[in-house]
């Protein structure tokens, strides 16, 4: 057998493997898709990736950590004003598909319950990730949304939740504890999901 047969029987046998590899993942993927939503916890905000889910009997919450973020006019807001009232904290930027794509959803829920529920729709803008104040704004001008939107231009709640990939969604109790979070872009039915669970 010359090096050309072999050379075509490697590439036949290789895209086999291929293809049924990727066969396998997608039927897995489907079949075992992780929830989304997940409790949390503080080791959870510190980038440990073993939350602990909703079929834990005992759950224990911890503070959501406190920060400062500024409104479109430049005043100064924390968390922690509004403490007394449940808060879904989004992080976002206008360079983010999902983050886009799950906005309108956000400004739903807003809409129907923002006197009972305070959203925070923090940008992500510290200049060196492509968001700076002037690009975000700009974003939000060009949208009807009504949801608040604050700008993390010090870093200050970016880094205190360690968020390293958007979007991102945290649901914190009018004692201002962290009940649970949603990594990546969340639909209208779990973005209420973890509503209910802090109402």
């Amino acid at each position: 057998m010359n090096n050309k047969v072999k050379f075509i029987i490697g590439i036949i046998v290789f895209a086999v493997v291929i293809g049924g590899a990727y066969i396998a993942y997608d039927k897995l993927s489907g079949e075992y898709k992780p929830d989304v939503f997940a409790t949390s916890t503080a080791p959870a905000i510190e980038g440990n990736q073993s939350n602990i889910t909703e079929e834990t009997t005992e759950i224990v919450l911890e503070p959501a950590p406190d920060f400062k973020v500024i409104d479109k006019d430049g005043n100064e807001h924390k968390l922690s004003d509004f403490k007394g009232k449940p808060v879904v904290l989004n992080f976002w930027a206008s360079w983010c598909s999902p983050c886009k794509m799950e906005m309108p959803d956000f400004n739903e829920a807003y809409k129907n319950l923002g006197a009972e529920v305070q959203f925070m729709m923090v940008n992500l803008t510290n200049g060196y990730n492509g968001e700076d104040f002037e690009q975000a704004s700009s974003f939000m001008e060009s949208q009807s949304y009504e949801f608040p939107v604050f700008y993390d231009t010090n870093e200050d709640a970016g880094s205190k939740y360690y968020t390293y990939s958007i979007p991102v969604t945290y649901f914190i109790d009018a004692d201002g504890m962290l009940v649970a979070q949603a990594r990546g872009a969340i639909d209208a039915d779990t973005l209420q999901r973890g509503i209910d669970m802090i109402k």
